[in-house]
């Protein structure tokens, strides 16, 4: 039987807070009882957002937590060329079109639909847009007078292609079952972009298929997402993994923690002489 493969993959684009604790802690631990192994993924794909001291401080504090991983570590940043290759075998099979409004386009376009324009998951409207009706040789023409355009799914021939119910396995807190996957709900989907050659949707598919992760341990915020993870993996004959969402560790508001708040950044929890082992029973992971 493969030896079961987690991985933990935060962005470099601020420091790590107790969500990213607790989601490393839970991949180390289930990693420890399954016998597998644990590999640190940098999702250091937008240039833009991410810095070198976030990503130092990424190591700093993961040797501070105790948690233990795989050498080399994967740089979204060194493997442009996979995604690009991906985006390309998506054109050519038709599962992919350009698309040519602007932010400020398409959010004129919403207004103009009415409040009741349905939305995804993550509480961005579905795209509004006709690019996928314009002809092939009107998209061409744009593309080669340098117009700015995005690369969006087409749902629905990617929808076409399946012939069986999509589901994922999801342990979560609790016994393992079979979800139904909705990627319905996410529309066309942005996959690229002019500035950044994949959309974290394609990159971490693409990434944990690449490097033979068998098991994805993450936030409940990422439930939703895995709908159309599912999806992608299907269109690019990748394998599935098996799921597990954890709680999210909220603040006072019972809102999210954001990387923008320091008094919750384990960079700042060690600046106040709170110890690796207080951090862990606050997060609910006691051993080391």
């Amino acid at each position: 039987m493969p030896t079961p493969v987690f991985r933990f993959a935060p962005s470099p684009n601020g420091y790590l807070h107790l969500g990213h604790a607790l989601s490393a802690l839970r991949n180390q631990e289930m990693a420890r009882v399954a016998g597998g192994r644990v590999l640190l993924r940098i999702e250091d794909i937008d240039r833009t957002r991410c810095r070198p001291e976030y990503e130092a401080a990424i190591y700093e504090d993961l040797e501070w937590l105790g948690i233990e991983y795989e050498r080399p570590v994967r740089r979204q940043s060194e493997h442009f060329g996979e995604y690009r290759a991906a985006l390309e075998k998506l054109v050519s099979e038709g599962f992919i079109y350009p698309a040519f409004e602007s932010r400020a386009e398409i959010a004129r376009l919403v207004s103009a639909r009415g409040p009741d324009w349905p939305r995804d998951p993550d509480g961005a409207p579905l795209y509004p847009g006709n690019a996928r009706d314009r002809s092939a040789a009107e998209r061409e023409r744009k593309i080669e007078s340098g117009e700015s355009h995005t690369l969006r799914l087409d749902l629905q021939a990617a929808l076409a292609l399946i012939n069986k119910p999509l589901v994922w396995i999801e342990s979560g807190e609790g016994e393992e079952r079979e979800i139904a996957a909705r990627p319905e709900r996410w529309g066309d989907v942005i996959l690229g972009r002019k500035e950044t050659p994949a959309s974290y949707h394609l990159a971490c598919v693409l990434d944990d298929a690449l490097q033979g992760v068998t098991h994805i341990v993450r936030g409940l915020d990422l439930y939703e997402a895995t709908s159309i993870h599912r999806l992608l993996q299907e269109i690019l004959g990748l394998p599935a993994p098996a799921y597990h969402h954890h709680r999210l560790i909220l603040d006072a508001d019972g809102r999210k923690l954001s990387k923008r708040d320091p008094s919750t950044t384990l960079r700042d929890l060690r600046g106040q002489r709170v110890s690796a082992a207080d951090l862990r029973r606050k997060v609910g992971h006691s051993s080391p």
